[in-house]
């Protein structure tokens, strides 16, 4: 082990503070989940309905928190650093800690350690229980990291946060492009000039996805799409795809730009059932099928696929799909629900005409979205490097 490794019980102090001690009232406003997958603080999807606050722990600024149950949180731990100026609210059994002096270690600096791969795998190795996997303080206090010099520490998360405000302030510019798209898409179908009644199977046509067998998952490079890759608020989710023989059927495969269905979910209010996903350029040189839980579509109009998905996106169509889902456990929603969508918009000749604005709006989409992969594995690379770092 390097020299430089130090166990975090020398940097660190757990505490326990109740809101019923704090000097203000803290309502329930300030209750937050932890999300495992940012490493953040979130709403909390608690049912909060008759519960009082006052038993929750305190998170101050600069201190953290996590949840010690690893064994359903999947392969990454939930741990989180208050950077806001307001406290927070979490559950009585977090563990919460922070740093004794931040001259010898930064809380930024740590909460990058938290983020590594390794850091996850390891506080699953070292989780012990029989009913329940659990990294508590003894473990948390034991994990070994190394603590550079605090100039060194400054300027690794001087660049981590470069990095991050980059990502964010794409993620920005996507979501502004995305708005100025659809409300320039929604502008055309309000026209009350030259409207006609469309039928959607009119122009697209949807297909079934693969009924794969989930003893080839992994055991090739081709990537199996999934639901996982749907989302209510965001183009395309590249952490739905997974590894799958190469051997599948030519009729499922698909490529960039093409358009995927989401035909059922297990929720109460289904946010994606029915929602469309568009693949991303920059899985040009990926081989992709998809599964039996997507539809995809097939363009039989000269329209480009960015209208389609526009269509596919509109509020109307929404509330087309809601109120011909199937079943009540599992909501699903047929080929036939969806062709039979029937719409009132421009002539296509007029669509046509004016898709250019539209098409360029989302190829910008994409260049940023391809900016925020690139800017996000050299983060990735980043963390990697803090095992090494004199």
């Amino acid at each position: 082990m390097r020299l430089n490794y130090k166990p975090l019980s020398n940097y660190i102090e757990f505490f326990d503070f109740r809101a019923f001690n704090h000097e203000s009232n803290l309502d329930l406003d300030y209750i937050k989940g932890i999300s495992s997958i940012s490493k953040d603080f979130v709403k909390t999807k608690a049912n909060l309905i008759g519960v009082v606050s006052d038993n929750y722990k305190v998170v101050e600024r600069n201190s953290f928190a996590y949840n010690p149950n690893t064994a359903r949180m999947g392969d990454k731990i939930p741990i989180a650093l208050n950077q806001t100026e307001k406290p927070i609210l979490v559950s009585s059994i977090y563990p919460t800690f922070k740093i004794k002096n931040n001259n010898e270690l930064l809380p930024e600096f740590l909460l990058m350690w938290f983020k590594r791969p390794e850091f996850d795998r390891y506080a699953r190795f070292m989780s012990h229980g029989s009913a329940r996997e659990v990294f508590d303080i003894e473990e948390m206090n034991g994990t070994m990291i190394p603590i550079p010099r605090i100039d060194k520490q400054r300027e690794i998360v001087k660049e981590y946060k470069n990095i991050q405000n980059r990502i964010a302030l794409n993620q920005k510019h996507i979501e502004k492009l995305e708005e100025t798209a659809n409300a320039i898409f929604s502008s055309y179908l309000n026209n009350e000039v030259y409207k006609e009644t469309h039928r959607l199977g009119d122009l697209m046509e949807i297909k079934g996805g693969f009924s794969y067998n989930s003893e080839d998952l992994g055991k090739g490079n081709t990537y199996l799409l999934g639901m996982g890759c749907v989302s209510f608020t965001d183009r395309f989710v590249e952490d739905g795809m997974r590894l799958y023989s190469d051997k599948v059927p030519d009729q499922h495969l698909v490529k960039p730009k093409d358009i995927i269905i989401a035909t059922r979910q297990q929720s109460e209010n289904m946010p994606i059932l029915g929602c469309p996903a568009m693949i991303p350029p920059s899985l040009n040189r990926k081989k992709m099928v998809i599964a039996s839980n997507l539809y995809r579509v097939v363009n039989k109009s000269k329209l480009s696929n960015e209208i389609l998905f526009q269509i596919l996106k509109s509020q109307k169509y929404q509330e087309h799909i809601k109120l011909h889902t199937k079943g009540t456990t599992v909501g699903m929603i047929t080929k036939d629900a969806i062709e039979d969508y029937i719409f009132y918009a421009p002539s296509v000749d007029f669509l046509y005409s004016v898709q250019n604005k539209i098409d360029t709006l989302i190829h910008n989409v994409f260049l940023k979205r391809t900016e925020n992969q690139k800017l996000t594995k050299l983060n990735d690379l980043l963390l990697s490097k803090l095992a090494t770092v004199e």
